[in-house]
C-alpha cells in the first residue's frame, strides 16, 4: 500500500443507507481544517476545539442544508490513528453521505483504502501488527469465544507473550554478539549452559502457542465435523436439516455428492463448521467417485468430531441376512472403512443411526443388552460397531497402555434427517462436547488463531532449535568439538529474532502489510 502518510483520508464506518446513522471518518494533519471548510459550527471552528469534544453542526451543498450533523474532534496522538482525525455522524441516506463525501474529497480528502485507518494506528505505534489483526477478528467475530480471544489479543495478551520471549533471546543474543567483539580473546560471555536452559524454555513456551492453533482456529472458524457415511445414508439431508437450508443436492441416486460441502452455524454460541462428504463403498470402479471417497477421509482426519451417519433400515436388513448368511455385505463394509480411517485417540465419534421413522413407534434410549429397539422389535445391534472397532485392533473399553480411548460403548444417537427427530439431540451433544472447553481456553489462556501467526510461529522455533542443535554441549554444559562457532550460533539467533520479530511488525515488509491490510473493510 504504496500511500503517503501526509495525505488526509477519508471513509464511511458504515454502510451507507442502512440504519438510522451513518459514520464518516476523517484522519490526517489537515482533517479538522478540512473539516471547518465542509460543516458549519454555531461557535467555535473545529481547529479551535479541543479533543475528545463533540461538536453540533450544519453541513450546506450549494447553499441549500444538506443534513445535520454530530462532529467527534480528536487531536493526535490521542486518537485512533495518532494523528488528528474527525468523526461525522449523519443521517443514514445513501445521497446525503455520498454527498458529504463528494465535499470532503472536493477540499482535499481522498478515499482511504481498505485498513488504511487501522494501518496507520500500527504506523504511529498506536497498536503492533498482532493487536491491528486483532481488530479484523474483533468485527468478523460471531461467537462469544471468537470475541473473548481477539479482544484479548487486541487488548495485548499475545503481543506480551511475545515480548517476553524477545527480550529473554535479545539479552542472550547481545552476549553473544559482545563475543563475536572479541571472538581473537577466544572469551565466552555467553554462558552456554545458561543459554541451553533458556532456549529450552522458550521452545517450550513457542510450541505450547503453535500448539494452540489448533483450539484457537476451532473457535474462530468453526470446530469441524465431517458427516461420514455409506452412499445414500442421508449424508446431505442431515446437513440442509442442520441448516435449515437447501444446501446440499439431495436425491434418490446413489453417489451425488461427489466433492465435500462445508457451512458453518452456531450452535448454543459455539460455531461448528460442518462438512458434508461423499459417500464410502467397497466399489471403487468409478474413478470420480474414488476421489470423492479420499476427500471424504481426508475431511475425517482434519475433524474435531466425525459423525458417522447409519441408514438404520439397510444397517437391519443387513444384519438379518449375515444372521443367515454370516456374510458382510455393503453397510458393514463402509463402515469398516470408516472406522480404519478415524483416530478415536484425537477424535471424538457420534454414531448417528438415520431413517429411524421408517420404523413404526422407534424410540431412542429404548435398549436391551446393547441394542436399539423399537416396538415392534425390530432391532439394531450396536455390537456390529463394536466388533468392526476391535476388527481395527482397538478394544472399546481400554487404548494405548489401558487409557480409555472409546466408551464401553459405541456413542449413539437415533435420528430422522429428513423429519428432523433426533437432530436437536445430536446439536446438544455436539454442542455439550466443546462448550466449555472453548469458552474456558478463550477466558483463561492466550490462543494462536492466526495461521500467519501460526507459522511464524513454526519458522522461529526451527531457527532456535538449529541455535541449541548447535551447540552441542558436554555433560557438564560446556562447549565441544562438535559445537559451531558463535558467529553461526548467533546468525540462527538473530534470525529467530528477527522472525518474531515480524509477528509484531517490529520488523515489517511491505508486502507483508499489504496483504494483512487489504483485507480489511473501507472505513476501517
Amino acid at each position: 500500500m504504496a500511500l503517503s502518510k501526509l495525505d488526509t483520508i477519508c471513509a464511511p464506518a458504515t454502510l451507507l443507507g442502512s440504519g438510522a446513522i451513518t459514520l464518516i471518518r476523517i484522519s490526517g494533519e489537515a482533517s479538522l481544517k478540512v473539516i471547518d471548510e465542509v460543516v458549519s459550527f454555531r461557535k467555535s471552528c473545529a481547529c479551535e476545539t479541543k479533543g475528545g469534544r463533540i461538536k453540533f453542526g450544519e453541513i450546506y451543498s450549494d447553499g441549500t442544508l444538506l443534513d445535520e450533523v454530530l462532529v467527534g474532534i480528536f487531536r493526535a496522538p490521542r486518537s485512533y490513528t495518532g494523528e488528528g482525525s474527525a468523526g461525522i455522524a449523519c443521517h443514514a441516506s445513501a445521497d446525503g453521505a455520498g454527498e458529504i463525501l463528494r465535499l470532503l474529497m472536493e477540499k482535499g480528502c481522498r478515499m482511504a483504502m481498505p485498513g488504511e485507518f487501522t494501518q496507520r494506528a500500527f504506523l504511529n505505534g498506536k497498536m503492533d501488527l498482532t493487536q491491528a489483526e486483532a481488530v479484523a477478528d474483533v468485527i468478523s467475530s460471531t461467537t462469544a469465544a471468537s470475541h473473548r480471544i481477539a479482544m484479548n489479543q487486541l487488548k495485548g495478551g499475545f503481543s506480551a507473550e511475545l515480548a517476553q520471549l524477545r527480550a529473554q533471546l535479545l539479552k542472550m543474543a547481545s552476549l553473544m554478539e559482545l563475543e563475536l567483539d572479541f571472538s581473537e580473546e577466544d572469551v565466552e560471555f555467553a554462558d552456554r549452559s545458561a543459554l541451553a536452559q533458556l532456549l529450552d524454555a522458550t521452545l517450550e513456551r513457542i510450541d505450547r502457542l503453535a500448539s494452540s492453533f489448533k483450539l484457537g482456529n476451532a473457535i474462530k472458524n468453526g470446530v469441524p465435523v465431517a458427516i461420514l457415511g455409506a452412499t445414500n445414508a442421508g449424508k446431505s439431508t442431515l446437513l440442509n436439516t442442520i441448516l435449515g437450508e437447501q444446501r446440499a443436492i439431495v436425491s434418490d441416486i446413489e453417489g451425488t455428492t461427489r466433492d465435500t460441502i462445508e457451512e458453518c452455524l452456531n450452535v448454543d454460541g459455539v460455531l461448528f463448521r460442518f462438512v458434508d462428504t461423499a459417500g464410502i463403498r467397497a466399489d471403487r470402479s468409478d474413478s470420480i467417485e474414488a476421489i470423492g471417497m479420499e476427500r471424504s477421509f481426508a475431511a475425517a482426519k482434519k475433524a474435531e468430531i466425525v459423525i458417522v451417519l447409519i441408514d438404520a433400515p439397510a444397517l437391519l436388513k443387513e444384519q438379518n441376512s449375515s444372521l443367515k448368511t454370516e456374510e458382510c455385505s455393503g453397510i458393514s463394509q463402509s463402515l469398516s472403512s470408516i472406522i480404519q480411517a478415524l483416530d478415536f485417540q484425537q477424535q471424538k465419534v457420534i454414531y448417528a443411526l438415520n431413517k429411524t421413522d421408517e420404523f413404526d413407534g422407534f424410540e431412542a434410549g429404548n435398549e436391551a443388552k446393547g441394542r436399539e429397539t423399537d416396538c415392534n422389535n425390530h432391532v439394531i445391534d450396536k455390537n456390529i460397531i463394536v466388533s468392526l472397532i476391535n476388527n481395527k485392533g482397538i478394544k472399546p473399553e481400554s487404548g494405548p497402555e489401558g487409557e480409555s480411548c472409546l466408551e464401553t460403548e459405541p456413542e449413539v444417537i437415533n435420528i430422522s434427517a429428513k423429519s428432523g427427530s433426533g437432530v436437536g439431540q445430536l446439536l446438544k451433544r455436539l454442542s455439550d462436547l466443546e462448550k466449555n472447553k472453548l469458552y474456558n481456553a478463550a477466558e483463561s489462556s492466550v490462543l494462536v488463531t492466526n495461521l500467519r501467526h501460526y507459522q511464524t510461529l513454526l519458522s522461529a522455533a526451527e531457527n532456535l532449535r538449529a541455535v541449541r542443535s548447535g551447540m552441542a554441549l558436554d555433560s557438564n554444559g560446556r562447549s565441544t568439538s562438535r559445537s559451531l562457532s558463535t558467529e553461526l550460533l548467533a546468525e540462527d539467533l538473530r534470525t529467530a529474532l528477527s522472525t518474531l520479530g515480524s509477528l509484531t511488525g517490529e520488523i515489517s515488509h511491505t508486502d507483508v502489510l499489504e496483504n494483512i491490510f487489504r483485507n480489511f473493510c473501507i472505513g476501517k
